[in-house]
């Protein structure tokens, strides 16, 4: 039966400590699209997964997949507050819970907070950091030999800058004056963050493109302002429909498991968040983002983002999640549940994904539709097979077409989906 209404924490802990599990529970937050589809992967090997969030507007609550949802303290407003809620929830249940962190405050609060009573299963804090910072990231990149955009630390923007790199045992990347940068770069240029979810708090997005030197530093004055770590990076002349990511995860002795992603269709184009993804073979991508993973010591689950720069003509180096992410389905269609193979490392039960399936592909319709709809002219990649099975809800018996939200067999997350969609309510997160 659905969960159809997200609970305070007192109704969730209620709730739980009301229900016997023959086995650990998982734990999620946020309860938005990553949420629910880690839910969804944990749900297909029989484990119960609780949702977590600071409302109630996301669609995990509502899925048949979650036992129980409810509401705890948001980490940026209050990290020990969040911690205690945890714990308040792991005291409830009668096995010690497996907890993902599904947005990079999540995993920043339970990394940094380290509740009492739930397993972590990916790296300390201080590895994540090294991961996570970009400045840290691009400087192990740089040590290792795989390529990334152009990009300089700014001068003057965080007493911190560089502390990553010397965490790392690596050297930082170059600091510059921030127009010395505009000026080796030229406009237009990127401005990112060392850590993208507090330039996200601010500005509603994770990078900005700015055309010349006014926008550029009317946004430098923001940053500083609110005291976010930013840098300055060429505008990589970017394949449109050909950004790859490995989807991984790697046990704490090192064990490999992955697959690549190629973000066939993103909404909106360019910046936009991932609506078609289909698997492909990239052993060379796979090498290197393992590579990046292993100098920094990191384990647990990730996603590595390159894009094509069309003038190197080569990938380089974007990004690292150190969580589940939007299309975490994905793996999990091709076999590798990669949520799974966490949660059995956590427990200390045997995980063996078996051969993986190669012709994958994940959707998610809301983004795919609008941008079809849209004034970019979008093509629509899908064939008449594939809507076929869409609309008949077959893609769910049959491998290898997967979906973020919307399934027939789980309807209310959708219905909550589209009840936000056409509701004045805003919608905090998009995954």
């Amino acid at each position: 039966m659905a969960m159809t209404a997200f609970a305070s924490l007192e109704e969730t802990c209620a709730t739980l400590a009301d229900r016997s599990f023959d086995r650990p529970p998982a734990i999620v937050c946020n309860a938005h699209i990553t949420g629910l589809g880690v839910a969804r992967a944990l749900a297909a090997r029989d484990i119960p997964a609780i949702a977590l969030d600071r409302s109630g507007d996301g669609v995990a609550p509502r899925s048949s997949d979650v036992v129980a949802a409810g509401e705890v303290t948001f980490p940026l407003d209050d990290a020990d507050g969040f911690r205690r809620d945890v714990e308040r929830v792991a005291e409830t249940l009668d096995h010690e819970p497996v907890i993902f962190g599904c947005m990079d405050e999540w995993v920043h609060a339970i990394a940094g907070t380290e509740p009492a009573g739930v397993r972590r299963p990916f790296a300390d804090q201080a590895v994540i950091d090294a991961v996570l910072d970009k400045e840290s990231l691009y400087a192990l990149a740089d040590d290792l030999g795989v390529p990334y955009p152009e990009t300089y630390r700014l001068s003057g923007f965080g007493d911190d800058a560089g502390q990553g790199a010397a965490a790392a045992g690596v050297d930082p990347i170059p600091a510059l004056d921030p127009d010395e940068a505009a000026a080796e770069l030229g406009f237009p240029l990127v401005v990112k963050p060392a850590r993208k979810r507090e330039f996200e708090e601010l500005l509603g997005t994770n990078v900005v493109e700015v055309a010349d030197s006014e926008e550029y530093h009317e946004l430098l004055d923001r940053a500083g302002d609110a005291g976010v770590r930013v840098m300055a990076q060429e505008k990589v002349p970017v394949a449109v429909g050909e950004d790859r990511s490995v989807a991984s995860y790697v046990s704490p002795d090192g064990e490999r498991l992955g697959v690549v992603g190629n973000a066939r269709v993103r909404y909106p184009r360019g910046y936009g968040t991932s609506c078609v993804v289909d698997r492909v073979a990239d052993p060379e991508l796979e090498e290197r983002a393992f590579g990046l993973l292993e100098a920094a010591g990191y384990h647990g689950i990730s996603e590595a983002e390159f894009v094509y720069d069309t003038d190197r003509g080569e990938y380089v180096l974007l990004d690292v999640n150190t969580r589940p992410w939007k299309w975490i389905g994905m793996p999990v269609e091709a076999g590798a549940n990669l949520p799974y193979a966490a949660y059995a490392d956590a427990v200390g039960i045997e995980y063996d994904a078996g051969e993986l399936r190669e012709d994958v592909r994940w959707l998610y319709l809301r983004d795919y539709l609008a941008g079809l709809a849209g004034s970019e002219g979008g093509v629509d990649v899908l064939s008449d097979a594939e809507w076929e099975a869409l609309l008949t809800g077959e893609f769910e018996s049959t491998p290898g077409l997967t979906t973020g939200v919307y399934r027939p067999s789980d309807p209310e997350p959708t219905l909550q989906q589209l009840e936000t969609e056409f509701s004045r309510r805003e919608y905090y997160c998009s995954c």
